[in-house]
C-alpha cells in the first residue's frame, strides 16, 4: 500500500500495463473521488423518475449525497441533500414528493424545490443582527455546479468548469440515441424500481469488465451450456425454443473465436463500444407487429437503419453501462476502495408493443440481476480479482492482449479487425484515468 503523498500517479499506469495500487489503495481512491467522480458528468437518472413538480430521486456522486427534483418549472435540480442549517439529510429515503416544498425535519427551515430558502422559523427574532439572513446564499441548500439534461438522462457535475455534456458525451451519446430511436415516440420512459447490487471489489474492475469480450464465455460458459441443454430438450418436445432461454444459451454458442469477430471503438475521456448487434430480432408475431409500428413512425428505410445499429455495449467513463438494443442500463456508485453499488435499470420503448417491454424485462431479470447465474459468475470474479490484487503475488496488470494492433484517428482508437477480444478498452479507460487524475491537481 501507498503510504506517503504520490507526486506523479502517471508512473502507476503504462500503455500496456498498470500497477496493482492503483485499485487497491485507499488514498488513490480519496483522489479519484475528488479528481474524477466529483469533476466529470455523472449520471443521476432518469427525468421520469421525477414526474410531477416535488418529486424526489435521492442519487450520489462522488461521495456526495444528492437529490434529483423537479420543480414547479418543470425543470429538474440537482442539489446536495443537506439542510444549510446543521447539516441534516433533507430526505433519509430513496424517493418521494417534497410537497410544496422541502421541509428539514430537524429544526423545520424549508427551501423551494430549486434549492433557494423558503423561511427560517422566527427569523426576524432569531437571526437579527447575524450573518444568517435571507440574502446570503449560504441559506440555501446547494447546488450541483451543473445539470444537463440528453434525451431525457440527467447528468450532473459538481465542477463549474469542464467541457459541456454533449462534448463530453462525444460519439458515445449513441447510447441515448439507440435506446430511444428504438421507441416509436422516440422517448423511453424508466421502469421505477431496479436492482442494486454491492460488489466487494473497485469500481474499475467492473468497468473494465462491461467490454471485456474475452471473458463471457469462460465466465459464464456453464450456465450457457446448462441453458443450452434444456432449450434443446424443449425444441425436440414442441419444435420451438422459448427467446429467453436463447439469452442465455449464447454465452455458450457465441465462443471466444466469434467475439473476436465484433470491434471497440475506444474514445476520449474513457468512453468505449463494444460493436456486434445484441438485439433480438426473431420472426415471431410481436417482433412484426412492434416492426411495423416503427416503420409506420419512421418509414421503411429508417426503420431498418434503428433495428440495425451495430452496437453490443457503450460504457460511459467513469459510471454508465447502457445496453441500448435491450433498453438496460447500470449506474456504477463508488463507496469505498473495495466496494461498489450498481443500479440496474431498465426502460419502456414508449409506444412499442407490450411484448417488446417483457423481452427486455427477461433479459433484465435473466441476465442483469443479482440473482442470476451470469452475475453471480461475475461478482466472484470481482471479488477474486481485487484479493489477488491486495496481494504480493505481483506488482502489475496485464492490458497487452492485441496491443499494437490498435489504428487511432481523430483522437478515436479502433481495435483491428478480428480483435474484438482486445483489451485496448481497458488500456483506453487507464489513459483518461491518468489525464483525470493529473489535471484535477
Amino acid at each position: 500500500m501507498l503510504h506517503e503523498h504520490i507526486p506523479n500517479l502517471a508512473k502507476f499506469v503504462e500503455p500496456d500495463r498498470v500497477r496493482r495500487e492503483v485499485y487497491t489503495d485507499a488514498a488513490i481512491f480519496e483522489m479519484e473521488m475528488e479528481r474524477i467522480h466529483e469533476r466529470v458528468w455523472i449520471y443521476c437518472g432518469h427525468e421520469t423518475q421525477v414526474p410531477k413538480a416535488g418529486d424526489y430521486y435521492a442519487t450520489q456522486i462522488g461521495r456526495q449525497p444528492m437529490l434529483m427534483v423537479r420543480g414547479k418549472d418543470g425543470k429538474v435540480n440537482v442539489l446536495y441533500n443537506r439542510c444549510p442549517h446543521r447539516g441534516s439529510m433533507m430526505c433519509g429515503d430513496r424517493s418521494g414528493n417534497a410537497g410544496e416544498f422541502f421541509r428539514c425535519s430537524y429544526h423545520s427551515w424549508t427551501f423551494h424545490h430549486d434549492g433557494k430558502l423558503r423561511a427560517i422559523p422566527m427569523m426576524e427574532s432569531g437571526y437579527a443582527g447575524t450573518r444568517w439572513g435571507r440574502d446570503n446564499p449560504d441559506c440555501n441548500m446547494k447546488r450541483a455546479a451543473r445539470v444537463e439534461n440528453y434525451r431525457g438522462f440527467v447528468f450532473a457535475s459538481l465542477a463549474a468548469d469542464g467541457p459541456g455534456l454533449l462534448e463530453f458525451l462525444g460519439r458515445s451519446k449513441i447510447a441515448f440515441d439507440d435506446i430511444c430511436d428504438r421507441s416509436p415516440e422516440g422517448e423511453v420512459e424508466v421502469v421505477p424500481n431496479c436492482f442494486r447490487m454491492i460488489q466487494h471489489s473497485n469500481w474499475k474492475i467492473f468497468l473494465e469488465n462491461q467490454l471485456d469480450a474475452l471473458h463471457p464465455s469462460v465466465t459464464h460458459q456453464s450456465t450457457g451450456r446448462a441453458a443450452r441443454d434444456v432449450e434443446l430438450e424443449i425444441e425436440k418436445r414442441t419444435g420451438e425454443i422459448p427467446l429467453s432461454y436463447h439469452m442465455l444459451s449464447a454465452f455458450s454458442t457465441v465462443t471466444i473465436d466469434k467475439w473476436d469477430n465484433f470491434q471497440t471503438l475506444n474514445y476520449p475521456f474513457g468512453h468505449c463500444i463494444l460493436t456486434g448487434y445484441m438485439g433480438l430480432r426473431p420472426k415471431d408475431p410481436d417482433t412484426l407487429e412492434y416492426e411495423r409500428v416503427l416503420a409506420k413512425a419512421y418509414g421503411e428505410k429508417r426503420k431498418e437503419e434503428i433495428l440495425t445499429t451495430n452496437i453490443h455495449h457503450v460504457l460511459i467513463y467513469p459510471g454508465l453501462s447502457v445496453q441500448s438494443p435491450l433498453q438496460q442500463l447500470r449506474a456504477v456508485r463508488p463507496l469505498g476502495v473495495n466496494k461498489t453499488l450498481t443500479e440496474i435499470w431498465h426502460f419502456r420503448l414508449k409506444g412499442a408493443p407490450e411484448p417488446i417491454y417483457r423481452r427486455a424485462l427477461s433479459y433484465y431479470n435473466l441476465v442483469n440481476s443479482p440473482s442470476t447465474m451470469i452475475n453471480a459468475d461475475d461478482l466472484e470474479n470481482f471479488w477474486k480479482a481485487h484479493q489477488g490484487l491486495s496481494s504480493d503475488g505481483g506488482d502489475w496488470v496485464s492490458f497487452h492482449r492485441h496491443y499494437g494492433r490498435d489504428t487511432e484517428k481523430d483522437g478515436i482508437v479502433e481495435t483491428a479487425p478480428n480483435c474484438g477480444t482486445s483489451e485496448a478498452p481497458m488500456r483506453n479507460q487507464m489513459k483518461a484515468w491518468t489525464q483525470y487524475m493529473d489535471s484535477g491537481k
